[in-house]
């Protein structure tokens, strides 16, 4: 019994001291896993610390982007500004409207959505429903987030949408399944976007232009002011901060300025009537359907340069810019390539009254008389003798009178438009004398316009001028120009001397209509002295008597001055003319003054410049009882029956010598346009700017 304790015993010994040697290494092994998780632990929090340290910013901008991609992200457009005429007429404005965006993805995460969003769709929006269907079912857009089925979409379509998904809203009595079918609508929703738009369609086309989408332009007031009218966009984004809330920042968009015009629409529209009247009355003539090749109108104020209308033939819808429709038949657009299409739209699109030039024939008269007598080569009491030609360097130049207008006072040279006797004062000039106030007039510069694309036209220099360059560039054949030079020029000699950039705007205004900016009219120098701006007014008054050249031109019962212009195109002696009249009112005291050119009248014997003091005579007689301007001069009955079928019938009267006299051949073509020549043009020659020429050119 004893010696079974004592064996209990030592047993019971043995397993303690084993049980204290497992103990202590077990022990041994959890300090050391501790000690390996403390060390990874610290490890750990010191590679985070080294990270957020070094690549924080990086990282944190990767969360915030898969966030916003998550939760919303969206461009905010800005609100291109409105552009205005001289009276408050809108011309031009952006109208909101919206885009429909599928969200693919979310559509196709229940069954249950399809069906009952694409309904909504096809229902509400009137969206084709196998489109609908299509983009859902393709393996490249059915997982697409941003899928854009309509745009352009009213906002009456954006309320209507978002009612008929609203169950809640008034008015509506819907069944328990129609409120269910209505609630899984998912998946669509609508992006701002503006689009510009025209309330006045064609009218003033040339001088407003239109933006592209994505408010580029290259035309009119839109492409000059264009990066006045554009605004900054702004963003909407929402991410999850730190504490996985939604937060949103709205940064909102910055909308363009306004810009108010110089154009007045009324003028704006006698003008288009009178151009328009002309191109249809003459349509049957015996050189196709159009009244004449070209009709450019400009109606300002000679006082401050400022456009009050700006118009030509090639009239277009600015709402669709791109139709052809009205110019060419359905036949001759057929038969176009892409770039004929590109080409003829540039054609129609091109402003013609600052991107074409061209001989101005004899309405250069008033600055060569003007520039001979602020010089001292002439008085104003000289008197000329014309014979019906000049000889100069060999070459016979001749008079449009053949026979000779006999001893002339200045008055006289200016009403029968004498050639002769311009020869003999710019004979008198010199060259030097004749060049220098070439360049005091800005011919063969730019007058600063704002607008794009204006040409300089091409001038003689000391070097390529000669006797019979001089003489026949006197009386405006052999240099070209384009119409606002010729009646920025013009203005100078009526107004007391004084030459103004032309200008088309005269305000920018912010989104709340407060101005900005006034764009004052900019005097850039003097032509010629008061006192030969008078004479000048005086003796194209003479021009509009009864017996004068410019007799059809008088509006009865106002005091008027102008001249008349019929320039020889080239190749000399192909019966082409271009035709102009430029006048103003009243007399003594110039409040507007009208330019208009008829290139190539559709009519057999086209040497006749009553059919652009026809047009000048219908716009100057709507347009000065608007201006406010009082007749000043007793009622005579001149012209007060005029129409277009009695100039037509005057045109023998009118013409007064056979055409063939009129032509001259010996009047020099104008210089070739080479490097020299285009030097400081900016590669505007032809009327478009160097980056739609680059435009052009890759198309």
């Amino acid at each position: 019994m004893s010696e079974n304790k004592r064996r209990t015993r030592r047993q019971r010994k043995s397993n303690d001291i084993t049980d204290k040697k497992l103990n202590s290494k077990a022990r041994r092994k959890l300090v050391w896993v501790f000690s390996a998780v403390i060390l990874a632990l610290v490890g750990l929090i010191f590679r985070i610390t080294y990270i957020n340290a070094v690549s924080g910013e990086k990282y944190k901008r990767q969360v915030l982007t898969q966030s916003q991609q998550q939760y919303e992200s969206r461009v905010i457009p800005f609100k291109r500004g409105d552009i205005y005429d001289a009276k408050g007429t809108l011309l031009a404005t952006s109208e909101k409207v919206y885009n429909v965006i599928l969200d693919c993805k979310v559509v196709n995460s229940k069954d249950t959505y399809v069906d009952p969003t694409v309904k909504a769709m096809v229902s509400v929006l009137g969206i084709d429903e196998e489109e609908i269907r299509s983009r859902l079912t393709d393996a490249k857009t059915k997982s697409s987030q941003y899928q854009v089925i309509r745009k352009e979409v009213s906002i009456t379509d954006k309320k209507a949408f978002e009612e008929y998904c609203d169950v809640s809203a008034e008015g509506q009595e819907l069944s328990q399944e129609e409120i269910i079918e209505r609630r899984r609508v998912k998946g669509v929703w609508f992006e701002e976007e503006y689009i510009r738009r025209y309330p006045l369609n064609m009218l003033g086309c040339d001088v407003i232009g239109f933006a592209n989408s994505g408010n580029v332009a290259d035309w009119g007031i839109e492409g000059y002011y264009s990066s006045v009218l554009n605004g900054i966009n702004g963003r909407q984004y929402g991410y999850f901060n730190s504490d996985a809330d939604v937060e949103q920042t709205i940064i909102e968009p910055k909308n363009g300025y306004s810009v108010v015009s110089t154009i007045d629409v009324n003028i704006q529209g006698i003008v288009e009537d009178k151009i328009n009247e002309f191109m249809v009355g003459l349509s049957n003539g015996p050189n196709g359907n159009r009244g004449a090749r070209n009709i450019g109108v400009i109606v300002a104020d000679p006082n401050d340069g400022s456009i009050l209308a700006m118009g030509s033939s090639d009239s277009f819808d600015l709402n669709n810019p791109r139709d052809l429709t009205g110019h060419y038949s359905e036949e001759e657009i057929a038969a176009m390539t892409d770039e004929d299409k590109v080409n003829s739209l540039n054609k129609i699109w091109k402003n013609f009254c600052i991107s074409d030039v061209f001989e101005p024939g004899s309405t250069a008269k008033p600055m060569t008389i003007g520039a001979a007598l602020d010089e001292g080569s002439i008085t104003a009491d000289s008197t000329y003798y014309c014979d019906g030609f000049q000889e100069v360097a060999g070459e016979r130049i001749k008079c449009a009178l053949t026979s000779g207008h006999g001893e002339q006072t200045l008055a006289e040279v200016m009403k029968n438009s004498c050639n002769d006797a311009l020869m003999q004062i710019a004979a008198k000039m010199g060259i030097e004398e004749f060049i220098r106030y070439q360049n005091i007039f800005n011919m063969g510069y730019k007058t600063g316009i704002d607008l794009p694309g204006e040409a300089t036209g091409i001038t003689y220099n000391i070097n390529s001028m000669g006797a019979v360059q001089l003489a026949t560039c006197s009386f405006g054949q052999g240099d070209t120009c384009t119409m606002i030079q010729e009646i920025a020029a013009v203005s100078s000699t009526i107004n007391g001397g004084y030459y103004y950039q032309p200008r088309v705007v005269n305000k920018v205004l912010d989104s709340n209509g407060s101005v900005v900016e006034n764009i004052d009219s900019l005097l850039l120098k003097q032509t010629v002295s008061e006192e030969t701006s008078t004479h000048i007014r005086e003796w194209m008054g003479a021009v509009v008597e009864p017996n004068g050249t410019g007799r059809y031109a008088k509006v009865d019962g106002y005091s008027m001055g102008g001249k008349t212009g019929t320039a020889q195109k080239i190749p000399r002696g192909n019966g082409k003319y271009l035709l102009s009249f430029i006048g103003f009112a009243p007399l003594d005291n110039p409040e507007v003054v009208v330019y208009v050119v008829v290139d190539e009248p559709n009519v057999e014997g086209q040497a006749v410049s009553t059919y652009a003091q026809y047009i000048y005579q219908g716009v100057m007689k709507e347009i000065l009882p608007y201006l406010g301007v009082f007749p000043d001069e007793e009622l005579t009955g001149i012209n007060a029956d005029i129409t277009l079928n009695s100039v037509l019938n005057q045109h023998g009267e009118a013409l007064a010598v056979p055409i063939e006299q009129v032509e001259d051949l010996a009047v020099p073509e104008p210089q070739e346009v080479d490097a020299e020549v285009r030097s400081g043009n900016d590669g505007q020659e032809e009327g478009f700017t160097n980056d739609e020429m680059d435009r052009m050119a890759g198309q």
